[in-house]
């Protein structure tokens, strides 16, 4: 089954680029994922399993590593890529 999420970080700090940035590094270091940014939002793509695996995997590594953050995440069924 495909999965599409887009998914939104607010890192609750004044310096929110870096975990930011950081967060769609670990993001594309899956080979499984179709991941896009843009000013808003970061959307991946692929099989439900290896989203939601990369999914919790990254978002782990992220409260490791910057601490307090914020994921808004929405998740629509299918492969909806533009």
């Amino acid at each position: 089954m495909q999965l599409s999420i887009e998914i939104s970080k607010y890192p609750l700090t004044s310096d929110y680029i870096e975990p930011i940035k950081g967060f769609i590094e670990e993001l594309n270091k899956d080979a499984g994922l179709h991941v896009l940014t843009n000013t808003m939002s970061t959307q991946v793509f692929g099989e439900y399993d290896t989203v939601m695996a990369a999914l919790q995997r990254c978002i782990r590594w992220s409260f490791e590593r910057y601490g307090k953050v914020v994921f808004v995440v929405k998740f629509l069924h299918g492969d909806l890529r533009p």
